[in-house]
């Protein structure tokens, strides 16, 4: 595997008015790896994200891409020709569209002829036939699985090297949430890295190779997740005392 680093948090601090959420936080995406990013409700997790997808501007610090610095006020769609997608919380579909044309927003900014852009529309329905059954269906009406799907394949059509989805899990079903886990094991190992943000902390030490742990804006743990999963400390705060 391609352990190279592709991004790098440096001493980030971002917030949204006068309020800071983070608060110096240090953190590396390697190529080919999928991070997961846990904590609980209102630790920073989501304001990252949103940092690194030019949503929300650093206050201080540095993002490094490839090992060269991001300038100031890096916007999302000159992220998004980098290679850093965004799938965030919610899902936000456009709910009078079909599926197929909520796909094809993913490949706007990409310059890419029409026949690039079908074989990956393909590649997508491959991923998550069901796509390709309500291909027609406006996305409003899909089931809460299927609008994630969606989300995720609307991504991928933007043909990214960094996935960063937001909640993977929420609102879904077991079942679901383990069709999920597994299309996306398959996308990573057919190269594509992953930073996943998930409140199901077995689900996402389980999925991810490495793991971040934030809490009040900060990153508090950090490193292999089948340690982070074994932690005494880990399990215990966000799984319970039972569970130590």
């Amino acid at each position: 595997m391609n352990t190279t680093t592709l991004l790098e948090v440096r001493a980030a601090q971002a917030g949204y008015g006068q309020v800071n959420v983070l608060w110096g936080v240090d953190l590396v995406l390697k190529q080919g790896e999928i991070t997961s990013l846990i904590g609980s409700n209102g630790a920073g997790k989501s304001t990252l994200m949103r940092v690194l997808s030019g949503l929300v501007a650093l206050r201080s610090g540095e993002l490094h891409w490839e090992g060269i610095r991001l300038e100031a006020g890096a916007t999302p769609a000159s992220l998004l020709v980098l290679g850093i997608a965004h799938v965030p919380e919610g899902r936000r579909l456009f709910g009078a569209m079909s599926v197929e044309d909520n796909l094809l927003m993913g490949a706007y900014a990409r310059k890419a002829d029409r026949t690039t852009i079908r074989r990956d529309m393909d590649r997508v329905y491959t991923v998550f036939p069901k796509l390709f059954e309500r291909r027609a269906q406006a996305g409003g009406t899909l089931s809460g699985g299927e609008q994630q799907m969606c989300a995720i394949g609307r991504g991928l059509m933007s043909a990214p090297r960094l996935l960063m989805i937001d909640e993977l899990s929420l609102g879904l079903s077991p079942l679901l949430v383990d069709q999920l886990v597994q299309s996306l094991q398959l996308l990573n190992r057919e190269g594509l890295s992953l930073l996943v943000v998930e409140q199901d902390v077995v689900t996402a030490l389980e999925l991810s190779n490495t793991a971040y742990v934030m809490d009040t804006g900060r990153i508090t743990h950090h490193g292999h997740s089948a340690a982070l999963l074994k932690d005494p400390a880990i399990r215990e705060a966000y799984l319970g005392s039972a569970y130590a």
